[in-house]
């Protein structure tokens, strides 16, 4: 009889990846009554584990991996400093692994980890990512993973995340306070859960005030800087142009402002933005930028914090180590009169 993995198992139980892991490793989190039907259909099936990778996971790489999308934009820059001020604490090393938002990169990333390169991961998922099987195959081959900022809802572990719906929403607000009406939101992905809460963010304060949606002023950006660019110019050069712009991610600042200075349109005169970002240059842009600033480096040290606590406590769980840190919205000249 062929041998089955893991996830053949799982199928075969109707159970998670993570469950029949736990249940086979004799966790306290998997009732007794789950542990001897797993245990019972495994041996079935003729299901036989790794040796392979379980004798690598006895031994202590001392690394951890952080999976991001790109180090350009400065919350993952502030993010890995957070993470580095644990990691060195705890006598770590960090492996800084970036996909340039790519799901096959960030799977390959991923399928490489369980080569024991790393004892545990943090992960930032690319804009691409729509399922998370290579997430729980991970966790499953006993890994411990934490979310921070970008995260796959239906994973159970830590997710470290910002008030995304309340920010986008405070962001919306402060422009039809300085008299926008006409306001497009900028995103960066249809599939991930930040930008969509972004974006529900947005649509609820335009529906508190009485503002009607306009689908043309909803615009899903890519990760190509010129295609951008171009999206944004035409969004401005239409005739009902908007007179507020929300930028949900940091790399589309650049793309606005360069726009903005194309067509000869005054900021915040006759068009004002607010965007997602840390930038430390915000403060000095001409004319200086409204963010909502997120709080990139505690974000990374929780996230940090967490993975550690997992890894030091095997009986400590990730599951319900949920952490949401508010963002603060910076008032500059890109929105005042």
């Amino acid at each position: 009889m062929k041998n089955i993995n893991i996830r053949e198992l799982a199928l075969e139980l109707n159970l998670s990846v993570s469950t029949v892991s736990k249940a086979l490793n004799d966790s306290y989190e998997i009732s007794e009554e789950t542990k001897r039907r797993v245990l019972e259909t495994a041996a079935r099936l003729n299901y036989v584990p790794n040796p392979y990778a379980s004798s690598l996971r006895g031994r202590k790489s001392k690394n951890i991996g952080v999976v991001i999308p790109e180090v350009a934009d400065s919350f993952f820059s502030l993010a890995i400093n957070g993470i580095e001020s644990v990691a060195k604490e705890k006598g770590y090393h960090v492996l800084i692994c970036l996909t340039h938002e790519s799901f096959e990169n960030e799977r390959t990333i991923l399928k490489e980890f369980q080569g024991g390169r790393v004892d545990g991961v943090l992960l930032s998922v690319s804009r691409e990512t729509t399922q998370c099987n290579h997430i729980s195959d991970l966790i499953a081959n006993g890994l411990p993973l934490v979310f921070f900022d970008r995260a796959c809802d239906n994973v159970e572990t830590a997710k470290i995340t910002t008030d995304d719906f309340e920010s986008a929403y405070k962001a919306t607000a402060h422009l039809i306070q300085q008299n926008c009406d006409q306001i497009a939101f900028l995103s960066i992905s249809k599939s991930l859960s930040i930008s969509n809460k972004r974006l529900e963010g947005y649509l609820q304060a335009l529906s508190d005030y009485q503002i009607k949606v306009d689908q043309k002023y909803i615009i899903h950006c890519s990760n190509d800087a010129e295609q951008n660019y171009l999206l944004i110019k035409k969004l401005l050069q239409q005739k009902n142009k908007p007179n507020g712009i929300i930028a949900s991610v940091e790399k589309l600042t650049t793309p606005v402002y360069m726009a903005c200075e194309a067509l000869k349109l005054k900021v915040p005169k006759d068009v004002k933005i607010v965007c997602f970002s840390n930038l430390e240059t915000a403060a000095i842009l001409n004319p200086s930028l409204t963010t909502i600033t997120q709080p990139a480096f505690e974000m990374g040290k929780t996230a940090a914090t967490l993975l550690f606590r997992a890894l030091e406590n095997r009986n400590f769980s990730l599951i319900k180590e949920d952490f949401i840190i508010p963002s603060t919205l910076v008032v500059r000249g890109s929105t005042s009169h």
